[in-house]
Formats: C-alpha cells, sequence, structure tokens
C-alpha cells in the first residue's frame, strides 16, 4: 500500500437532537493517535495555499468544523489525491512523510489540525525536492 493510499477521509460520528449537533473526536479511538497538539487556519482567501510541507514524525486529522477547502496530498513518487473536506464531521487522516498543501478556502473555513506530536520545527520538510529525496532514501532502505 502506497502513503497516498493511507491518506484517507474518516467520518466522525454524530449525535443532536433539537438543540443540534455534536462532534466527538477522541484519540486512540476515533482516530489513529493520542493528540498532542490542536490548531486551526481560519482567515484565509480562496488564492492562499496552506502546509506547502510534509512531516518526518507528525500524523495529522484535518477537520473543516466550518466552510470548505480542498487537501492536496503527494507521495514523492508522482501519485497525487485530491480531498474536498466540506462537512464538519468529515476529516483526512494524512500520515507522516505526505506532502501536504491546503487551498480554495472558502470565507468561513476553519480547518481543525490534530496532531500526533508537538511542534518541532526540525521535522518539518519545506522543500518539495528535498522531500522527493528524503523519501527516495527511505524507498531504498525498504526495497
Amino acid at each position: 500500500m502506497n502513503i497516498i493510499q493511507l491518506a484517507q477521509l474518516l467520518e466522525f460520528p454524530q449525535h443532536g437532537d433539537d438543540r443540534g449537533h455534536l462532534v466527538i473526536v477522541e484519540g486512540m479511538q476515533d482516530i489513529p493517535f493520542d493528540i498532542k497538539r490542536i490548531f486551526y487556519i481560519y482567515g484565509s482567501d480562496s488564492e492562499v495555499v496552506r502546509g506547502q510541507h510534509a512531516n518526518r514524525k507528525s500524523e495529522f486529522i484535518l477537520i473543516n468544523v466550518a466552510g470548505m477547502s480542498k487537501v492536496r496530498v503527494k507521495d514523492g513518487k508522482g501519485n497525487e489525491a485530491v480531498f474536498s473536506l466540506n462537512r464538519p464531521h468529515t476529516g483526512i487522516y494524512l500520515p507522516k512523510m505526505i506532502w501536504k498543501d491546503m487551498y480554495e478556502f472558502s470565507k468561513d473555513s476553519v480547518l481543525l489540525c490534530l496532531s500526533s506530536e508537538h511542534y518541532d520545527p526540525d521535522e518539518y520538510i519545506r522543500d518539495y525536492g528535498e522531500y522527493e529525496k528524503e523519501i527516495s532514501v527511505c524507498r531504498g532502505l525498504i526495497s
């Protein structure tokens, strides 16, 4: 299975009644890691591209809790997939070492990000060429 196949859309249980809806996301139950960091992106317009990096250690869940955005993932081997996040009870799971671009944010978009790791700038790969080199080295070690 390639890394693009590991990136997957998740649907979280919704609970609701006439008062509204409640969505619960618990680490190691609804998602495959304990949550160590939470952040969110808002105020980005439709022309902005966020992300543009890969992470050596961090796994992520991205959920558009308001509005919508798109997420493009790449594996450094020519494969890519695009996910539309437009429902507050769905998210995308992103494993480590996957390139991610978030874009086409609606005006009301709030993109919630759950991370398996605390922030460490040294685990970020921000240059796509460097990312391809690291993926190539990883592939060489596995084969």
